[in-house]
This record gives structure tokens, sequence and C-alpha cells, in this order.
């Protein structure tokens, strides 16, 4: 094996860095940056993409313990068996449904001021995409038919206290939903 040597200036947050990570390893300082410098090289993308708001998002909301991470089909699931035998939403289950939309509706009122930073909040969570936006018209796609209804359904109970009011047409595999002041 070829060693090469090299000689690094670091600064007083880098050399701290690697002291702790020294202290915690139990490693060689040279092991720790030949590590480091593989790592990154690894991971080149992820750590030069300006992905820290998002990264920053995510985290808040999963730390707090008020979001959890769901894979989709999870969520389908729940959505294809919340249906009675005439294939509609159980009244129960859209009574709590609408209950969770009310509080949100309540938390929105001051957070949101247009639909737009609502519907990217929710994109954002996966709940939906954004196709196109033409001034106060957004085009919005959902997944699948019981997402469709199920957020159509949570957008338009959430957004009663906001700013603003809204109107919901719904197509075939979209919703246009347009900001009205």
């Amino acid at each position: 094996m070829v060693t090469n040597r090299i000689t690094v200036s670091l600064d007083e947050d880098a050399q701290s860095a690697l002291d702790g990570l020294a202290g915690r390893t139990d490693k060689a300082q040279s092991e720790l940056v030949r590590e480091a410098l593989v790592f990154y090289a690894a991971n080149f993308e992820a750590a030069t993409t300006d992905a820290g708001p998002n990264l920053e998002a995510y985290h808040q909301m999963l730390s707090s313990g008020e979001h959890v991470l769901l894979d989709v089909d999870f969520l389908h699931t729940f959505l294809d068996y919340v249906e009675d035998a005439d294939g509609d939403p159980d009244p129960e289950f859209l009574d709590a449904v609408d209950r969770v939309a009310a509080f949100h509706a309540h938390e929105y009122r001051d957070r949101f001021e247009s639909l737009g930073e609502l519907l990217d909040w929710l994109s954002f969570c996966g709940f939906l995409t954004v196709r196109a936006s033409e001034g106060d018209t957004f085009h919005v796609v959902f997944p699948t038919e019981s997402v469709k209804w199920f957020m159509s359904r949570f957008i338009a109970l959430s957004t009663e206290q906001s700013p603003f009011d809204i109107e919901v047409e719904a197509g075939v595999s979209k919703v246009l939903l347009t900001e009205v002041r």
C-alpha cells in the first residue's frame, strides 16, 4: 500500500472537532482524517446540495414527536380500509379527520398567510404535488384517489380560520385550488 502524505492547516473549529472525535473513538487523527475524506467523497452530493432548509424542517417535525415518517403504502392501506360496505368513508373516521382538521385550522390561522404557503408545507410533507400555479390558482396532484379525497377534505376544513378562503374544483386526477380574499 502506497502512503501519500499531505500537510493540512486546521482552524480552531476543525481542530476541536478532530480532537473531540479522537477522544470519542480512540483513533489516531490521521485515521480519522482519512475516514472523513472517504466519507465526504461518498456523500459529496448530500454534503454540497442546498438541502439545508428541508433537512432542518424534517428534523424539527420529527424531533418534536408531533410527526412521524410513514411509508406511503401504509397511508394508502389506512385510507383503503376506512370505507364502509358502500365504498364511502366510515362516518367515525370522517369525524376523527374533521377533529384533526379543526385543530389544524386553529394552528394554520396564524401560520400561513396564503394558500401557496400552505400547499408548499403539505407538499413538503408528501401529501400532494403542486404541478402549476397561475396567480392564486394551484393545480394540485395527489398520488391516489383516496389521498385526493382525504387531503381535499382536510385542506377545505383546515383553512376555515385562515385569512383567505379557497375554492375547490375537483378534476379526474387533480384538484384546482384557488385562493379567494
